[in-house]
Parts: C-alpha cells; sequence; structure tokens
C-alpha cells in the first residue's frame, strides 16, 4: 500500500467469481502471490469469508471485474460461465479493453469457442483454463491447467496461473482445446470412479476386508489414482462431497455429446454415465462421486460401511 492507502498501480488486480471449494482456494492463491483480490458468489458467507483473509469482497461478477487485469471464474458449466460473462451485472459490463477472463468451467469444446469468441470482439481475452486437482491443490496453489487461447491472453493472464498452478500446459493459440483435453480427462476420471465403486462393493459382497482391499490394490497393477483417492471415503462411510455425483452426469454427458456427433463409441463411458445417473436418481447426486459404491450396494443387498 502507498502512504496514502491506495494500491500501487503495479499491483494486477484480479477478480474471482465462485468461492466455492475450488474458487475459494485459488482466490486464496492468488492473495499469497501479492495480487489486489476481489471475489464474489451467490453464497455472501464464502465472501465474508474471503474478506476476513484479506480480500476483498462484490457483489456481483460485474464489481469485480471493474479495473481487474483479469476475472477467474469458477463455475460448474457452462450456462453458469455465459450468465457471468453476459448476463444482467455480467463481467462484460465492466472488464477493462485488454483485460482477460479465465474460464474454469469444465464444457464443450465448441461452447467455449461460442463465449470467447463473443468476448474477444469486445476487445478483452478469453482464457479457456480447466483445472483438475481437487480442493486442497487449490488451496496449495498446486492445480494443473489445461489452458488455450491466444499468445496475449496468456500473457494476461500469467500472474493469475503462476499463482494457482503447479502445472500449466499450454495447449494451443485457440479456445476449445483446454476444454477439450478437459473432457478426455474427464471420461477417464468418470470410468475410473465407476470402475473402483463396482470393485469395492463386489469385494464387500465376496466378503472380503475392505481395509485390506484398499491395502492389497493400492500396492497393486490394478490401482488408479481415483481408486486410491475415493475409496477412502467408502472405507469411512462418508459421503460428504469433495466431488459430487452429479459433475460426473454433466461431464459424461458431454463425453457422449461430443461422441455422437463425431459418430465416436464411447461404450465404456456410455456404461458410466448411466451409474451416476442411477446413483442420481436414488437421490445422491449432491453427494461424493464414490456413493456409486452405494447405489451397488443398495441394489444388491450387500453391506457397506456406513450404508
Amino acid at each position: 500500500m502507498t502512504s496514502t492507502g491506495e494500491t500501487p498501480k503495479t499491483t494486477k488486480r484480479a477478480g474471482v467469481v465462485g468461492l466455492g471449494s475450488m474458487g475459494f482456494g485459488m482466490a486464496q492463491s492468488l492473495l499469497r502471490a501479492g495480487l489486489d483480490v476481489a471475489g464474489c458468489d451467490v453464497g455472501p458467507e464464502a465472501v465474508a469469508r474471503f474478506v476476513a483473509q484479506g480480500g476483498r469482497g462484490g457483489a456481483s461478477p460485474a464489481e469485480v471485474a471493474k479495473d481487474a487485469d483479469m476475472v477467474v471464474s469458477v463455475v460448474v458449466n457452462a450456462a453458469q460461465t455465459e450468465a457471468i460473462l453476459f448476463g444482467p451485472e455480467g463481467v462484460a459490463q465492466t472488464l477493462p479493453d485488454g483485460a482477460v477472463f479465465i474460464s474454469c468451467a469444465t464444457m464443450d469444446p465448441d461452447v467455449a469457442r461460442a463465449l470467447a469468441a463473443r468476448l474477444e470482439v469486445t476487445g478483452r481475452h478469453y482464457l479457456d483454463a480447466p483445472i483438475s486437482g481437487g480442493a486442497q491443490r487449490a488451496a496449495e496453489g498446486a492445480l494443473t491447467i489445461l489452458a488455450s487461447g491466444s499468445p496475449v491472453a496468456f500473457a494476461r493472464a500469467r500472474p493469475a496461473l503462476d499463482a494457482m498452478a503447479a502445472k500449466l500446459y499450454t495447449l494451443g493459440d485457440a479456445a476449445g482445446a483446454g476444454a477439450a483435453f478437459k473432457m478426455i480427462n474427464q471420461l477417464l476420471a468418470g470410468v475410473h470412479i465407476a470402475a473402483a465403486c463396482e470393485a469395492m462393493a463386489f469385494a464387500a459382497r465376496q466378503g472380503l476386508d475392505l481395509k485390506k482391499v484398499y491395502e492389497v490394490i493400492t500396492a497393486s497393477a490394478g490401482n488408479s489414482w481415483m481408486f486410491e483417492n475415493r475409496m477412502p471415503h467408502v472405507l469411512s462411510g462418508d459421503y460428504t462431497p469433495k466431488s459430487a455425483v452429479d459433475i460426473f452426469v454433466k461431464d459424461l454427458g458431454i463425453v457422449q455429446d461430443m461422441a455422437r456427433s463425431a459418430k465416436f463409441p464411447v461404450p465404456v463411458s456410455a456404461a458410466a454415465l448411466q451409474m451416476f445417473i442411477a446413483a442420481s436418481a436414488s437421490g445422491m447426486g449432491r453427494d461424493d462421486d464414490a456413493s456409486v459404491a452405494r447405489l451397488y450396494a443398495q441394489i444388491t443387498g450387500t453391506k457397506l460401511p456406513g450404508v
């Protein structure tokens, strides 16, 4: 701060829209990196918590975008991203010319390209930057970011990217490529979660010691990152959402739409999608995505911890 209490002009200003489990940690990472950060969220308690940690609060995307060099959007889907950009109190109303909008939502690559085109004709930049890594890595500034956009968009976004990411992949010079890479990741992630849940529930049906199953599989060729990360939720019977079932209903649904348009068969991810849909239809949509194991338990009469 200067002697007059004003923020020095050399300090980059950032806005963060969406202070949920991921966005809050990302906003914290920006603060630690020395950026002047304003945040907004549909929940006023999240904004108050961010202000208590040294950030500035905003009432709307338009407010946090005013005078910002960059705005990071951390919402669930394309529809929310479009509303944040072009809605009644959207970023596009106030974001300065030449500033960059960093879109972290998982979406269809064609939608990412369309949103980028709408924003870029106004003189602002759009970086397609889906994220991976979970809430803990977001808080640590250790996310993986799968980004694509113009060289200028990357340059303008660099202070935020450096603060938020342990690994930054530069995947193309136009929006859409980042989104496409993220959908390949989500195809695998969803399939691996569904397979891990099926295996653990099947092990329970065999009467096996599930803690020993976890120990053996995580040291064997059948292990996956998702098995190792999600199956402790099953072992503890704690389905407090780290990532919800409905996230994969959405993401694997996008995979199906993309594959249908390309006339490309994706039967394994289609089967996984049906398990997530069934779990959601059973009332578990907002629960942790490891709840697919609970679905197997329910339909087969198998006993799992906490079920």
